[in-house]
C-alpha cells in the first residue's frame, strides 16, 4: 500500500488534464545529437543558439526485443531529462546519477512522453522533444523546474515493460496457518481473493510466502514493481488494488518511502514472488490511519504483493 508519496521521477509526474496530444512523426529531426551505448548514460549535445522546434518528435536510437509498451503499463527506463528553452538547456534529472531508474506509469504521464513510449520494445533507446503543447503547456510547472512555454528532452533507455496482468511466477508453497489469512489465485483482472479468519488479529509484522520465484533477492533501495491488493482485517473487504485499478505499481524499497510493513516484509524477497503480508497498526498508517482509504488507526491490514521485478 502506497502512503501517497511521490513515487515517479520528479519531471514524470502527472500532466494537466487539459494538455492533449499531437501528431507525431518517428521521422522528424529530433534536433540533438546523443552518443553512448544502451544503460550508460548518454551525452546529448544541443544545437548552439538553436531553439527547439514547436511540434513533438520522437526518434528511436536503439531497437529492443523485449516487452511492447502498451497504455496503462508500467515502464522502467533509465533517462535523462532537460529542460530546452531558446536560451539554451538545462539537466533536470537524470537516473544514471541517482543510481537507479524511473518508474513511468503510462497513461498518466505527459502527453509527449506518453506518445514516446507508445510501442516501444524493452531494450530501446528512446529520444523525444516534447513542446509545451504536449508538455506543461503554458503554465509550466514550477516543481519540477520547468517554465511556462518550456520544452522538454527526454533520451530514454526502456529497462522493462509491465503490464496491467502481469503476476508472481514460481513454485506455489502451502499455507496451512489456520490464523492466518487464506489466498486463491482468482482472476487475472480482479487478483488473488483473500479470506480473513474470524480470529484476533495478530501484534506483530506476519510475512509468509505463498509463490517462491526465482529471481534475485530485493535489496534496500532498489525500484522495485509490483502488483497488490490489500485488505482489512476487521471485515475482510478490499481497499485498494493494483489489479483492480488496472496499473502495476513501482516504490523504492526500505528507505521510508511506503509504509515500514512493506519495507521490513519485501526487502529479501525473490523477484516472481507471492507474499501473504499482514501489518499491525504501528507498522502501517499508525493512530491516525489514513481517512481517504478508510483506513482506521486500529486496523491491521492485510496484503497480497506479487514482486514482479527489481532494478
Amino acid at each position: 500500500m502506497r502512503r501517497r508519496l511521490a513515487v515517479l521521477p520528479a519531471v514524470a509526474v502527472l500532466a494537466a488534464a487539459s494538455l492533449s496530444l499531437s501528431a507525431c512523426s518517428s521521422g522528424d529531426d529530433v534536433q540533438v545529437a546523443v552518443k553512448g551505448a544502451f544503460g550508460a548514460r548518454p551525452e546529448v549535445s544541443f544545437p548552439k543558439g538553436g531553439k527547439p522546434e514547436e511540434k513533438l518528435a520522437v526518434k528511436t536510437l536503439a531497437e529492443g526485443k523485449g516487452a511492447q509498451v502498451h497504455k496503462g503499463d508500467l515502464v522502467v527506463a533509465d533517462y535523462v531529462g532537460y529542460r530546452w528553452t531558446k536560451a539554451g538547456s538545462k539537466l533536470l534529472a537524470s537516473s544514471f546519477d541517482d543510481g537507479k531508474p524511473g518508474a513511468f506509469p503510462t497513461g498518466e504521464l505527459v502527453p509527449g512522453l506518453e506518445k514516446a513510449l507508445e510501442g516501444a520494445r524493452a531494450g530501446s533507446r528512446v529520444v523525444a522533444r516534447i513542446p509545451p503543447k504536449d508538455g506543461f503547456g503554458d503554465k509550466g510547472d514550477s516543481r519540477n523546474q520547468v517554465g511556462a512555454g518550456d520544452s522538454l528532452l527526454y533520451v530514454l533507455d526502456v529497462r522493462a515493460v509491465y503490464s496491467k496482468t502481469a503476476a508472481a511466477q514460481g513454485r506455489q508453497q502451502a499455507l496451512s496457518d489456520a490464523k492466518l489469512p487464506q489466498v486463491t489465485p482468482g482472476s487475472g483482472a480482479q487478483g488473488p481473493l483473500v479470506t480473513v479468519p474470524k480470529a484476533a488479529a495478530p501484534k506483530t509484522l506476519q510475512v509468509r510466502t505463498l509463490v517462491q520465484g526465482g529471481g534475485a533477492a530485493v535489496e534496500k533501495g532498489q525500484l522495485v514493481a509490483l502488483q497488490y491488493t490489500g485488505s482489512f482485517w476487521r471485515d475482510g473487504q478490499v481497499f485498494d488494488s493494483s489489479w483492480r485499478s488496472g496499473r502495476p505499481y513501482a516504490a523504492t524499497i526500505g528507505t521510508g518511502q511506503v509504509m515500514k510493513g512493506w519495507d521490513q516484509a519485501l526487502v529479501g524477497q525473490k523477484v516472481g514472488s507471492r507474499v501473504l503480508v499482514v501489518v499491525p497498526p504501528a507498522l502501517g498508517y499508525g493512530a491516525k490511519g489514513l481517512a481517504q482509504a478508510g483506513i482506521k488507526g486500529t486496523d491491521t491490514l492485510v496484503f497480497v504483493v506479487d514482486v514482479l521485478g527489481a532494478h
